[in-house]
C-alpha cells in the first residue's frame, strides 16, 4: 500500500548557511545540534551548484534534498530516499513562489526576516506533520494573507486598498495644511 508523500523538513537558509526559517517534521534529527549540523552539511554540499534558474536534486545522508537559490536565500525541501522527487520539487516550487508573492517579488534575506511571520505561516499552509497539504503558490499566499490581515480580502485587493488608504491620508494631510 502506498503511503502519502511526506516531507522531513523545509529549510530556508541565508547565503552563509545560517537559519532564516526552518521546520522539521520527523525525528531523524532529535537535537537542535543535530539539526544545525545537517543544515550546515546540506549547505556546504550544495553551495557551489547553480540552482538559480530551476530546482536541483541531490541525495544526502539517505535523504533526497531538492533545492533552489534566489539572491541570498537558499530554499531546501528534504524527503526520504524512496520519496518521489517530483512531489518534493513541487513542494519546493510552491514554497518558493508563495514566498515570492508574499514578499512582492523582493525575495532577499532582509525582506524575509522582516516578514518572517508570513514565511512561517506559509510553511504551516504547505505541510502539516510532514504531510503535503497544498502546493499552489496562489492558494498558499492567499491563505497566509487572510491569516495575517484582519479583513478577508485576497492579497491583490488588500494591496490596492492599502494604497488607497495611504493616498487618502496624504490627501487629507495636504488639505489640512
Amino acid at each position: 500500500m502506498e503511503s502519502c508523500p511526506s516531507v522531513k523538513n523545509i529549510l530556508l537558509l541565508d547565503s552563509e548557511g545560517k537559519r532564516v526559517a526552518v521546520k522539521y517534521y520527523c525525528d531523524d534529527w532529535p537535537t537542535n545540534n543535530a539539526k544545525e549540523t545537517f543544515e550546515k552539511s546540506v549547505f556546504s554540499k550544495t553551495q557551489k551548484t547553480n540552482a538559480r534558474t530551476e530546482a536541483e536534486i541531490a541525495m544526502f545522508e539517505n535523504n533526497i534534498v531538492v533545492y533552489k537559490f534566489v539572491q541570498d536565500l537558499h530554499f531546501f525541501v528534504t524527503g526520504g530516499e524512496d520519496e518521489n522527487e517530483l512531489i518534493l520539487a513541487t513542494v519546493l516550487q510552491g514554497f518558493f513562489d508563495a514566498v515570492g508573492l508574499l514578499l512582492r517579488g523582493n525575495v532577499d534575506k532582509k525582506e524575509a526576516l522582516e516578514n518572517l511571520d508570513l514565511i512561517l505561516l506559509c510553511l504551516d499552509e504547505i505541510i502539516d506533520g510532514g504531510i503535503v497539504l497544498e502546493t499552489d503558490a496562489n492558494v498558499i499566499a492567499g491563505k497566509v494573507a487572510s491569516h495575517s490581515l484582519d479583513s478577508g480580502a485576497p492579497l491583490s485587493e488588500q494591496t490596492i486598498s492599502q494604497a488607497l488608504a495611504t493616498a487618502r491620508e496624504h490627501l487629507a494631510r495636504s488639505l489640512l495644511k
